[in-house]
């Protein structure tokens, strides 16, 4: 095996495979790397996909609590909290994590008011 593999530390956390993820972690992977085939964050990716202890464990070894995730649409907070994952959660507000307040778009009614009054 190499000294370490972003694909597999991916799949691996996704998976819930946390002493793989160590393993790779332990070899000097980023875990701030999103590739650029998948667009996602390691963390993002596997708190999406209810792996806690694994969202932990990056946590405790460098993952980046704010960083938005490009395919995923979301930062690990938005992610934890949209998993059910209530101790990640806490972990993540611990660190300063904060997600970014919803959208509002204009209702239908007006933005069409605002657009024929110009």
């Amino acid at each position: 095996m190499s000294g370490g593999n972003w694909k597999e530390l991916f799949n691996a956390a996704c998976e819930g495979e946390l002493s793989l993820v160590q393993y790779h972690v332990k070899n000097g992977v980023d875990v701030n790397y999103a590739h650029p085939e998948f667009l996602s964050t390691p963390l993002v990716a596997c708190l999406l996909a209810g792996q806690e202890a694994v969202a932990l464990y990056l946590l405790e070894h460098g993952a980046n609590p704010h960083l938005h995730s490009e395919f995923d649409g979301m930062v690990p907070l938005q992610a934890a909290r949209q998993a059910g994952l209530a101790q990640a959660e806490a972990r993540l507000l611990a660190l300063g994590a904060t997600a970014p307040a919803p959208r509002r778009e204009p209702a239908p009614g007006r933005w069409l008011a605002r657009w024929l009054s110009v």
